[in-house]
C-alpha cells in the first residue's frame, strides 16, 4: 500500500460526490498468460483501480455503491494449491482494510451484486475497457457487448476520474520525482556506454538492469534505436555505426508505479556531425520555447505551436522552408519534420488516462481534437492547472515515406523546399524529453538529477 487508509478514503469520498449516484465499477487486471494460463506476462495492476483502493494483487474487482454508502472489494481467498507455487500472501481482507475498505467477497458474489443493482434501476458506471478480458467480463456482467462497450462508457465516472488524476499531490509528486530520477539513472548508463559496433539491444538491456537493480519495472517498452524516424522503435536489430545518432525513449516506476518518462538523443561516435549539431541546436531551441509557455492558465497548446515555430524557423534558416514560421506552425506545414504532440500527461500512466480518452484527459469541456495530421497527435492542449504532471519532448524527424508522399500531393508548397530535402533524407530523427509540474505560481523540472540537454551536457556526459 503506497499511501494511508485516509488517502484511499478521500479519494473515494471525493469520487462518490462527482459521480452523485449509482454504483461505480472498478475491474482490476488479471494475470495474462505469456503462452499458457500459469507463464505469465509481469502483472501490473490497472491504474485506477491502484489510485482509489492501492491493491496490487491480481484478480480482484470492486464496487462503490454511492446510493447505499457502500465498499466492496470482491476477490479469492488462496487455496493451499496456490500458496504452494506463490507463498504466503496478505489476505484479500487485509489489504482491503489498509485502503478503508471493511467489505470483502468472493469474485462469484460480483454478478449477483450487480444484477440486484440493476433490478432496484440502479446506474452501473464503468469505464471504457482497454483489455480483451474486461470485455468479455463485462459482457458476462452486465450483458453489455464488447462492441458497445466502449459508447456505454459512463462520462461522469470518466470525467469524476480525470478530474482527481490530473492533480497529483505531493505525496504523489514524491512518487514522480522517485521514478524520474531512476529514469534519469537509467539514460546517464546509455550516454556512457553508446559506441560504435554496439548492439541497441544492449543499451535496451542495460538500462532495463538499472530499473531492476532497483526493483523496479520499466515504465513502458523502451525505445533504443539509430532510426529515431521511426517514432515508437521497439525492435532493438540494428548494430551502430559512426556518425549515427542513437535516440533512446526509456523510463521506469517509481513507489507505487508512478511514471517516468524522458527521451536522450546522443551521437554514437565521439561527437555529432555539424549537420546534427545544427539540427539538435533548432531541437534545442525548439525545447526551450515550449517550456517558456508553461505556467498556470496557458494552454498547452501554446507550447506546441512554440516549438513548432522554432523548428520552422531553424528549418528556413537551412533552407528546407520558407515564409512565415509562425504561420508555418498555425497551418501545420511544421508537421513534415515534427509530426507528434509535444508532450502529454504523466502518472500512474506513462500518458496518463489515455485509455479514458484523450479527449477528457487532455482537452478542455468543449475543445474539440483537431483531425489535421501532426496536430491530430497532440494529445494535451489544455489550459494548465496547478498539480498537472507532464512531459515536453518536441523532436526533429527526416521521414523519406512522409517527405515522399507531401511531395507528390504538393503539400504546403508555400513554406517546404521539396527541391533541398532529398539529401537529407538519411538524416533520422532526434528528440529530448523532461518531465514537469505546474505549481501554483510556475512550473517545475522534476527529478532531483540533470538529464544532458546542451551539447555541452551531451559530450561530458559521454566522458568528452
Amino acid at each position: 500500500m503506497t499511501f494511508t487508509l485516509q488517502t484511499y478514503q478521500r479519494r473515494r469520498d471525493q469520487l462518490r460526490h462527482d459521480v452523485g449516484n449509482g454504483i461505480l465499477l472498478f475491474l482490476g487486471n488479471g494475470e495474462v498468460g505469456m503462452n499458457y494460463a500459469d507463464n505469465t506476462y509481469p502483472y501490473r495492476q490497472d491504474s485506477t483501480f491502484l489510485y482509489f483502493f492501492g491493491i496490487s494483487q491480481p484478480g480482484l474487482a470492486a464496487v462503490i455503491d454511492i446510493d447505499e454508502g457502500r465498499e466492496v472489494v470482491f476477490g479469492n481467498e488462496l487455496t493451499i494449491d496456490d500458496i504452494v507455487w506463490t507463498g504466503k500472501v496478505p489476505s484479500v481482507g487485509d489489504l482491503s482494510r489498509e485502503a478503508g475498505v471493511g467489505e470483502t467477497l468472493p469474485l462469484t458474489s460480483l454478478k449477483a451484486c450487480l444484477d440486484k443493482a440493476r433490478a432496484k434501476g440502479q446506474t452501473v458506471h464503468f469505464l471504457p475497457p482497454y483489455r480483451a478480458e474486461h470485455r468479455t467480463w463485462l459482457w458476462e456482467l452486465l450483458q453489455v457487448e464488447p462492441s458497445a462497450q466502449d459508447g456505454r462508457a459512463s462520462l461522469p465516472f470518466i470525467r469524476a476520474v480525470v478530474k482527481q488524476r490530473n492533480h497529483k499531490d505531493e505525496e504523489e509528486l514524491a512518487c514522480i520525482e522517485q521514478a524520474v530520477d531512476l529514469s534519469t539513472e537509467m539514460h546517464l548508463a546509455a550516454y556512457r556506454m553508446v559506441r560504435p559496433g554496439m548492439h541497441e539491444a544492449e543499451v535496451a538491456a542495460t538500462v532495463a538492469e538499472v530499473a531492476a537493480r532497483q526493483g523496479r519495472q520499466l515504465s513502458f517498452p523502451t525505445i533504443a534505436t539509430v532510426r529515431g524516424q521511426v517514432l515508437h522503435n521497439h525492435g532493438f536489430i540494428h548494430t551502430m555505426e559512426e556518425g549515427d545518432i542513437f535516440l533512446l525513449d526509456a523510463g521506469a516506476e517509481g513507489p507505487g508505479c508512478y511514471a517516468g518518462d524522458l527521451s536522450s538523443s546522443m551521437p554514437v561516435g565521439k561527437r555529432f556531425s555539424t549537420r546534427q549539431e545544427e539540427i539538435y541546436n533548432i531541437h534545442l531551441e525548439s525545447f526551450r520555447a515550449a517550456v517558456a509557455q508553461l505556467r498556470p492558465g496557458a494552454p498547452f497548446r501554446n507550447a506546441h505551436l512554440a516549438a513548432a515555430a522554432k523548428i520552422a524557423e531553424g528549418m528556413k534558416a537551412l533552407g528546407l522552408m520558407k515564409g512565415d514560421p509562425e504561420e508555418a506552425a498555425a497551418t501545420g506545414a511544421y508537421a513534415l519534420f515534427f509530426p507528434c504532440g509535444v508532450g502529454h500527461m504523466m502518472g500512474l500512466d506513462v500518458h496518463d488516462m489515455e485509455n479514458l480518452g484523450e479527449q477528457y484527459v487532455g482537452y478542455a469541456d468543449g475543445e474539440k481534437k483537431s483531425t489535421q495530421f501532426g496536430f491530430k497527435s497532440l494529445r494535451l492542449a489544455r489550459p494548465l492547472e496547478p498539480g498537472f504532471v507532464f512531459t515536453v519532448e518536441p523532436g526533429i524527424y527526416f521521414i523519406p515515406e512522409l517527405m515522399d508522399q507531401w511531395e507528390a500531393e504538393h503539400r504546403f508548397e508555400d513554406f517546404i523546399c521539396y527541391d533541398k530535402l532529398h539529401v537529407w533524407r538519411d538524416f533520422t530523427g532526434l528528440r529530448n524529453e523532461l518531465n514537469y509540474v505546474i505549481t501554483p505560481d510556475g512550473v517545475k523540472r522534476l527529478g532531483s538529477l540533470n538529464k544532458p540537454m546542451t551539447l555541452e551536457e551531451v559530450y561530458a556526459a559521454k566522458g568528452l
